[in-house]
């Protein structure tokens, strides 16, 4: 039997308004991405890039992967890149 999980169950009230908000809106999203952050995130995504890679499967709260997304839109990247670079980091310091 296949699970069908639904979507928004675990928000609290201010995130589905947040969400409402943002998906009802004209506004054209801005980066605040600047020239010298993006170069320092295209460095750590090809340091990553030029190991061997692994594919790994990782389980994560709905809500903590909704925040990672949107931080990522934020960076202007990828959420995967933004998870490999925080690896990165956090194995390399």
């Amino acid at each position: 039997m296949a699970k069908n999980p639904k979507v928004g169950a675990f928000l609290d009230d201010e995130e589905e308004e947040f969400i409402e908000l943002f998906e009802g809106s004209d506004v054209a999203l801005v980066s605040g991405l600047t020239d010298e952050r993006r170069k320092e995130i295209e460095a750590m995504a090809r340091s990553t890039m030029n190991d061997e890679r692994e594919k790994i499967s990782l389980r994560v709260s709905r809500a903590d992967l909704v925040r990672l997304k949107s931080r990522a839109m934020q960076e202007g990247i990828p959420y995967q890149t933004l998870i490999n670079s925080l690896i990165h980091k956090y194995v390399s310091s």
